[in-house]
């Protein structure tokens, strides 16, 4: 019987779990007490997130975990990093600004360049020199409808021959294979404005069928031609007969004869997309533009050929018939008051003063400065022509991503337009803060999950385990865009922590210069 007790227990003693406390997992990095907003517009929960190998690795409460690096959030927000879905910061990331700071200090940690139909056509160049010289924020790389179309047909106003459209459509293919994300357009400026609405459906095509999406500068913003409404509706039908996401970029309602139709453009979208086609916005969330005299003042009519038969428009025969065009311009927005030159190179003393205010210090009509000013070099120009309520009304939309539509300037140069190095920081502090436009997981859905799913970015925009760890941690309160128009090169405040693929860029005070951004690409294809 002794026997058989100990045998019993013994059983019992074999049979009972052994609760024992599994080793700590160790990351690279830990950020524990935060209020996560995880890009979803969700609210906030609150987690800790596990880092390690550039991903985030665990989500939740962590317990004892530890970390080469911990970051102690309390108090504060972390969101996954915002994502730029329209920006000019290629010149830059590509020279010596490419640590990107302006950039990081809004959040941002993913750009989408070559915009607006511009930029190389040579994507597997582009791409290369990004990753072998490194660059501090995530790039991803449009194929250029106006590139493209320069290349093949030059400066022409006319319609494609069968042949060239076939040599069009190529090259946006071969953009696609070196990693393009999708086709942009500038149907507003030449070339782009000579091309059929059936020439840019063509290279749509396969750029949707290689999992890309249509972006456009849109044909008019204002009534300059078709008016913004039919411009619209424009990139919706090419999204449609395309096969693929169409985004009306920077969209909003220029100059004082087009407000108010925010509310027409809105409707356009929204019917399209209640019947199945899948279309977008962007903004940046500013009452100005951003263009040169070119853009805001010439026809198009006077380009055909190039610059050097602009310039001979401007001192021949057709120089009466062009000063009447600008200064039908002049009026679409607003007057030459309106109109802020950035910058200027042959005479920086300019830089920050009214075109009327340069007329009257040169003593002639501003039609006729401004195609002086233009002989000796395009001037980059600030163009106040929008009202808030079509501004607030855009914002509020949910298919409504955000964007800086914004040149990455090294410090001192010109007086561009602040929202290269502020946009992101503005929307916060303007209109979640202040106006309570939006509320912040609203703003922040539109700066990360929206884009990421829009463009196909798999695992990105969104904070949960498996995606990349671009990450920020920031009190909303002082997010702060200190860039203005008279002083646009200050750095936006309020980002204590930005992570790009696991590596801290931005800790607390200091920048670390690490490179840690990648050339990224659709994962849909």
């Amino acid at each position: 019987m002794k026997h058989l007790i100990s045998f019993v227990v013994l059983v019992l003693v074999l049979a009972t779990p052994v609760w024992t406390q599994a080793p700590a997992a160790r990351y690279d990095i830990l950020i524990r007490n935060g209020r996560v907003l995880d890009g979803s517009g969700n609210p906030w929960l609150a987690a800790d997130l596990g880092i390690r190998g550039g991903r985030i690795v665990d989500m939740g409460r962590l317990g004892n975990s530890t970390a080469a690096r911990v970051i102690d959030a309390h108090g504060l927000t972390v969101s996954p990093g915002f994502i730029d879905v329209h920006s000019h910061a290629s010149t830059g990331l590509a020279g010596d600004l490419r640590d990107a700071r302006q950039l990081l200090a809004q959040g941002l940690t993913t750009v989408m360049i070559n915009p607006d139909g511009g930029g190389t056509v040579d994507l597997k160049a582009q791409r290369g020199a990004f990753e072998q010289n490194g660059v501090g924020v995530n790039v991803a790389l449009y194929v250029p409808h106006g590139s493209i179309r320069r290349d093949v047909i030059g400066m022409a106003d006319r319609q494609a021959t069968p042949a060239e459209l076939d040599r069009m459509v190529t090259l946006a293919q071969a953009g696609m294979e070196a990693g393009g994300i999708g086709l942009s357009s500038g149907l507003y400026y030449a070339p782009g404005s000579y091309a059929k609405t059936e020439e840019v459906i063509a290279l749509a095509k396969v750029v949707g069928e290689m999992g890309g999406v249509y972006e456009s500068h849109i044909r008019d913003e204002a009534d300059y031609s078709v008016g913004v409404v039919a411009a619209v509706q424009e990139v919706i039908r090419i999204a449609e007969e395309g096969h693929l996401p169409g985004i009306v970029a920077h969209m909003k309602a220029l100059g004082p004869a087009s407000w108010g139709l925010s509310m027409a453009l809105v409707e356009k979208i929204t019917q399209a997309r209640d019947r199945g086609v899948e279309v977008y916005a962007d903004q940046y969330p500013y009452d100005a533009s951003g263009t040169g005299i070119v853009g805001a003042l010439i026809p198009r009519w006077a380009e055909v050929g190039g610059r050097a038969e602009l310039l001979k428009r401007v001192q021949g025969p057709e120089h009466d018939r062009l000063a009447a065009d600008i200064r039908r311009n002049f009026e679409r927005r607003g007057g030459p008051e309106k109109l802020v030159i950035s910058r200027y190179a042959p005479n920086t003393a300019y830089e920050g003063q009214t075109l009327a205010q340069v007329a009257t210090t040169r003593g002639k009509p501003a039609e006729e400065t401004a195609m002086e000013l233009l002989l000796n070099g395009d001037a980059s120009l600030v163009s106040f022509n929008m009202a808030e309520r079509d501004i607030e009304l855009i914002m509020r939309q949910p298919f409504t991503m955000t964007c800086t539509d914004g040149d990455l300037v090294p410090f001192g140069q010109g007086q561009p337009h602040p929202r290269g190095n502020a946009a992101f920081a503005r929307k916060i502090r303007r209109y979640v803060n202040e106006r309570e436009t939006i509320d912040l997981p609203f703003a922040v859905r539109s700066m990360t999950s929206l884009p990421a799913s829009v463009f196909g970015l798999k695992d990105r925009g969104v904070l949960r385990p498996g995606a990349w760890a671009d990450v920020l941690v920031f009190d909303p309160a002082k997010v702060r865009d200190v860039a203005t128009y008279l002083e646009p090169h200050q750095l936006s405040e309020g980002m204590a922590y930005v992570l790009v693929n696991g590596r801290i860029a931005k800790d607390d005070n200091n920048w670390t210069g690490t490179l840690a951004g990648r050339v990224v690409t659709p994962d849909r294809r």
